[in-house]
């Protein structure tokens, strides 16, 4: 929008009147008791899709529910797609098991209050938050907290309107994506401009503060962003910071991870590394971690994709035009060697082509992230 169109514009959506003949009477106002702004969806069943109660003598095996409820397997996949992150892989495990027992506890009839489920994933790009929020859907629902157990994955654009009338409705279309699942809310600090009086983005979060509270047993929201901006965040939106219950640190990953990572990524793409391509990865890794813009993962397979092309140009280019599986498989070190990293100027910010956007897991296409 230009200049002269915002200036055309009120600085605020109305959050009365207006706002609320639309279902989105604003939490705070004084004209009357809020309006929910969603339908609510049939309840899921934490107590584990309609078990009979048990007597107080009965005894559990959790192992067995455990299994049952596919943690197992959930946790399993984690530890499939994603190298490292043991603080992470722990902290999900702990809230398995917290959900596991107090769905244990509803069987006997113990009441328990709805566990607070929203979270803040903090960390850099390519480390796996989008794979990790995937993950905790699928087991969220397993476990019988969320009736789909879908992922919807969002950024600001998505829910903040450029004009007045356009912030709610697009907020609330998200969230009735999102509801019976989890909502991912990738740099969601860019939801508050602090220094843009005319932002809608303050609308977006208030809508997003009451639905997390009044559909907290239909709705997961993950917040996700680099570690600083969130606290600046959730400094300017104390609301925000008092829903989220789980704060979960993703660490960079090592060079030996990182190596595993590639190897991986490799495999998929039906690859591997001589020998020497070996050592040339390791050098290429070390030199790139060093460099600005690094993206952990996302980083690692645009060096795979680059070797790629470097190593179909040799073959294609080569004296000799004849090729064998081990041939068409195999990435040389020169296939590595080439990369600007280890050139007299590896650029002004130390990143390659295409390394300068933010990506999780192992970056696109068909990698888990």
């Amino acid at each position: 929008m230009s200049g002269a169109e915002r200036g055309a514009q009120p600085a605020r959506e109305p959050t009365s009147g207006s706002a609320a003949r639309r279902g989105f009477a604003m939490p705070g106002t004084r004209s009357g008791p809020a309006a929910d702004p969603l339908p609510r969806g049939p309840a899921a069943d934490p107590g584990g899709a309609g078990a009979p109660r048990l007597p107080p003598d009965a005894v559990v095996d959790l192992a067995a529910e455990r299994g049952a409820a596919g943690v197992d397997e959930v946790l399993a996949a984690l530890d499939a797609e994603l190298v490292g992150l043991a603080p992470v892989k722990a902290r999900i495990a702990e809230i398995a098991a917290l959900l596991l027992v107090d769905r244990t506890r509803a069987r006997f009839g113990i009441t328990t209050a709805p566990p607070n489920l929203h979270m803040c994933f903090t960390g850099g790009p390519g480390t796996g938050k989008t794979t990790v929020a995937l993950r905790m859907a699928g087991l969220l629902h397993r476990l019988g907290y969320l009736r789909r157990g879908h992922l919807i994955t969002v950024t600001r654009d998505d829910l903040v309107g450029q004009y007045v009338g356009h912030t709610a409705p697009k907020t609330r279309e998200v969230l009735k994506r999102a509801m019976g699942g989890v909502l991912f809310i990738d740099e969601a600090y860019y939801l508050h401009k602090a220094e843009n009086e005319r932002d809608y983005g303050s609308e977006s979060i208030e809508i997003l503060l009451q639905v997390m509270e009044n559909h907290r047993d239909d709705l997961v929201v993950i917040l996700a962003g680099y570690a600083a901006e969130m606290d600046v965040f959730f400094r300017s939106n104390p609301g925000m910071s008092s829903r989220i219950a789980h704060h979960i640190t993703f660490p960079d990953y090592t060079a030996d991870e990182l190596e595993q990572i590639a190897d991986r990524i490799a495999d998929q793409l039906g690859y591997a590394f001589a020998p020497q391509a070996r050592l040339a990865l390791r050098d290429y890794l070390e030199r790139r971690m060093a460099r600005p813009r690094f993206a952990n993962a996302r980083s690692v397979r645009n060096a795979v994709e680059r070797a790629r092309l470097r190593q179909a140009r040799r073959l294609v280019d080569g004296a000799d035009p004849h090729v064998d599986r081990g041939a068409l498989t195999t990435i040389e070190a020169a296939d590595l060697l080439s990369s600007r990293v280890f050139g007299p100027d590896p650029g002004a910010d130390g990143a390659e082509p295409g390394e300068r956007g933010t990506a999780d897991a192992y970056g696109s296409g068909t990698m888990p992230g």
